[in-house]
């Protein structure tokens, strides 16, 4: 194996080259810095040392064993003189059979080399398996395509961008429409605040009680597949770019009810209002969900909102349901307890 001095380590310490050391191994994590769930500056806070006291102490930075899967396929050497206390070995040595005990359970579960489609289509494990798999998040630098057809792999991917550029017409027709419908725009103004303060409550029962069914799932094949094809397979591989806003198609699906109701209880100016507003609190929540995944977020609000939501994947996925923000889990007592920041 190549031998690196600490020196040469501490020389990498940029985003477009990071290197660390653990366990005296040398890592080159760069093509990891910007899709690091906790975000890229937390991340290159210690680029270019030797971070096995961190990765060691569960109480100030805990990993999965994923993490610990992802973290050999990283390692380019050993340092040539030795940093770490031979006294670790017992501890590093049990974190490398748990971390190789999930590996094989994960290929046990899903190759994400292949389809997946496919492999859950034809699964025979049971619920208690398929929910404990689901939620032990994976890092792929490759693109894991859903279908075996193109085409309909092409339809199950998102890019962040094609939920404007598909609902903002949308929202403007529907205020054109509420406008056009009635005598002044007041009632088009109270409308729009009150379906944009429904979809607030929407986001938290579809997260919540919809992509989160798991106590009430069906233990079937097909209730599992179904399950991952809404939301388990965001929290198998949550910084995928590509599996991460909602498609057009299940946008339709699950707005179409929606609109039926609005209807029937509205007057057509304010039906129209309504679902402009709740359609645009549908785009913000998408692209804030998106923001918090793949950006280096603003401090004012964002910050903690990150925080939080990757708590959830990474924590505890049974609470933390809010993503745009807290409001709905504080009425519902589900709030996700985080540590305070030092």
């Amino acid at each position: 194996m190549k031998t690196f001095t600490l020196e040469e380590v501490e020389s990498h310490v940029t985003a477009e080259a990071c290197w660390m050391v653990y366990r005296n191994k040398v890592y080159n994590v760069t093509d990891f810095v910007q899709d690091h769930p906790g975000g890229q500056d937390i991340f290159l806070q210690f680029a270019g040392t030797d971070v096995t006291s961190l990765l060691g102490d569960v109480t100030v930075h805990p990993h999965s064993d994923s993490a610990y899967d992802l973290l050999d396929e990283y390692c380019i050497g050993q340092l040539s003189s030795p940093t770490s206390p031979a006294t670790d070995t017992d501890t590093v040595d049990l974190q490398k059979q748990t971390a190789q005990m999930g590996h094989e359970r994960d290929l046990q579960f899903l190759d994400l080399t292949r389809p997946l489609f496919p492999q859950l289509w034809h699964a025979t494990y049971s619920k208690a398996f398929y929910l404990e798999q689901v939620h032990r998040p994976r890092f792929t630098p490759h693109y894991v395509p859903y279908f075996s057809d193109p085409i309909l792999d092409l339809l199950s991917r998102t890019t962040w961008y094609t939920v404007p550029l598909v609902w903002l017409p949308f929202i403007t027709y529907q205020l054109w429409r509420s406008l056009e419908t009635g005598d002044t725009a007041t009632t088009t103004v109270q409308g729009f605040f009150y379906g944009a303060v429904f979809w607030t409550f929407l986001e938290y029962v579809l997260h919540r009680f919809l992509f989160h069914l798991d106590d009430l799932l069906p233990d079937h094949p097909l209730a599992l597949l179904i399950h991952f094809t809404l939301h388990g397979i965001h929290h198998h591989m949550p910084m995928d770019r590509l599996r991460l806003v909602m498609p057009p198609a299940l946008t339709v699906i699950i707005s179409f009810p929606i609109f039926q109701l609005a209807k029937t209880l509205f007057i057509p100016t304010v039906t129209h209002a309504f679902m402009a507003g709740a359609f645009f609190g549908y785009v913000c929540y998408d692209m804030v969900h998106y923001y918090l995944h793949h950006a280096q977020v603003m401090k004012i609000h964002f910050k903690e909102m990150k925080r939080y939501h990757l708590a959830h994947h990474y924590k505890n996925f049974e609470s933390g349901y809010g993503i745009t923000s807290k409001v709905w889990d504080r009425i519902f007592g589900t709030v996700l307890e985080l540590p305070q920041e030092a």
